[in-house]
C-alpha cells in the first residue's frame, strides 16, 4: 500500500552524552514539585521558543491513568517564566475520543487561561503528518507523527508513572510517545496502532518512535504510580516523587526503578532495567543514555536525597 504522497522521509534525532541529571523531588504537591524539578536542570533553552507540550491524554483517567490538570498547568506556567512562546498542547488518545478527553482535562480552559494553542491529533489532514521511516524499523510501514511536533522550537512531554498490561509493560516517557503517532491518516486507511499493538516486537516499536524528535524536557509525575495493571487502572501507591530530565532513557530507567522499589510485575521485574526491551532498544538507537552509570539523579533536599539513595542502586 502507498502512502500519501504529502508524507516525507524523516530524519532520526541522536545524541551521545557521557552523563545526563535527572531531577528527582520528592513531593506530594505536584505544582512545587514541577518547580523544583526543573529549577534543579538549571535549563535555559526555552526563550523565545515556540514550544510544543505533549501530555499523556491515552485517556480521561484519574491520575496516573493520565496526567493531572495541576501538573500539566505547572508546567506550562513554569515554560511561561521561562521565556517560552507561544505554547501548543497536543496529543491523541488511544482508550477515548480525543476531544473529548481533552474537554474532560480541562486542556482547552487551560490553553484559554495561558494563551495556548489546542490541538486534537486525530482532526489534522493528510498534510499536516510527516512519514517516519528507518532502515532497521520494526514498523512495516513507518509510522506518522505531526509536523507540529517535528518543526517545534522545544518539545516538552509529561508522563505518569505506571505499568502497562497490553504489552508495553510499563508506560513512561517513551511510551507517552505514542500517542504522538498517527493511527490513521486521513486518505490512508492503513491502521498504524493495530500493527503495533499485534506486533510481537511492540516494544521496540514504541522506542522506534522516540526517533523522530527530541524532547528539551521530560516531566515525570510520580506523585501516585500503578505498580500494576495500567495504563488507566491498577495498584495504586504513593510514591510521591516528580522527575524531571532531558533524556528520556535516564528518565524511564529511574521510573522503572522507582516501580520496582514498591513492588512491581514480573515483566518490569524481570533482567537488568536497561535489558528492558522499550529501553534496550532505544539505547541502540541512541536515543539516550546506553548505560546505568551515565545517569546521575540529582536533589536539593534531605527528604529528596534520602529517597534517592534508595534508588539509585536499583538502576544498576
Amino acid at each position: 500500500m502507498l502512502l500519501a504522497s504529502s508524507f516525507t522521509r524523516g530524519m532520526e534525532y541522536v545524541y551521545s552524552p557521557s552523563s545526563v541529571p535527572v531531577a528527582f523531588v520528592k513531593t506530594t504537591d505536584r505544582a512545587a514539585g514541577v518547580s523544583r524539578a526543573i529549577d534543579l536542570l538549571g535549563l535555559e533553552r526555552f526563550q523565545g521558543k515556540d514550544v510544543f507540550v505533549k501530555p499523556n491524554f491515552n485517556s480521561a483517567d484519574v491520575t496516573p491513568g493520565s496526567t493531572h490538570e495541576d501538573t500539566l498547568l505547572a508546567i506550562l506556567r513554569k515554560l511561561k517564566t521561562l521565556g517560552a512562546g507561544p505554547l501548543t498542547i497536543g496529543d491523541r488518545s488511544g482508550m477515548g475520543n480525543t476531544r473529548e478527553v481533552m474537554e474532560k482535562k480541562r486542556a482547552f480552559l487551560m490553553g484559554k487561561e495561558l494563551n495556548a494553542k489546542v490541538v486534537v491529533f486525530d482532526e489534522l489532514g493528510a498534510d499536516d503528518w510527516e512519514l517516519v521511516k528507518q532502515p532497521d524499523s520494526h514498523w512495516q510501514q513507518g509510522f506518522a507523527v505531526p509536523r507540529i511536533v517535528r518543526h517545534a522550537g522545544g518539545i516538552v512531554q509529561t508522563c505518569c508513572l505506571k505499568t502497562h498490561r497490553y504489552g508495553g509493560h510499563f508506560t513512561l516517557s517513551l511510551k507517552n510517545s505514542v500517542g504522538l503517532a498517527a493511527k490513521y491518516v486521513p486518505g490512508n486507511s492503513y491502521n498504524f496502532m493495530r500493527e503495533l499493538h499485534s506486533s510481537p516486537h511492540q516494544r521496540r516499536m514504541i522506542a522506534e518512535i522516540n526517533s523522530a524528535y527530541r524532547p528539551d524536557l521530560v516531566v515525570l509525575d510520580g506523585v501516585e504510580a500503578f505498580t500494576t495493571g495500567g495504563p488507566d487502572s491498577g495498584k495504586l501507591v504513593n510514591a510521591n516523587v516528580i522527575l524531571a530530565g532531558t533524556d528520556r532513557v535516564a528518565v524511564d530507567a529511574v521510573g522503572v526503578a522507582l516501580l520496582r522499589h514498591f513492588g512491581t510485575t514480573p515483566e518490569v521485574s524481570q533482567g537488568t532495567i536497561f535489558s528492558q526491551e522499550q529501553i534496550a532498544r532505544a539505547a541502540q538507537l541512541k536515543i539516550g543514555v546506553t548505560d546505568p552509570k551515565q545517569i546521575q539523579i540529582v536533589t536539593g533536599d534531605r527528604a529528596s536525597e534520602e529517597f534517592a539513595q534508595q534508588i539509585r542502586p536499583l538502576i544498576n
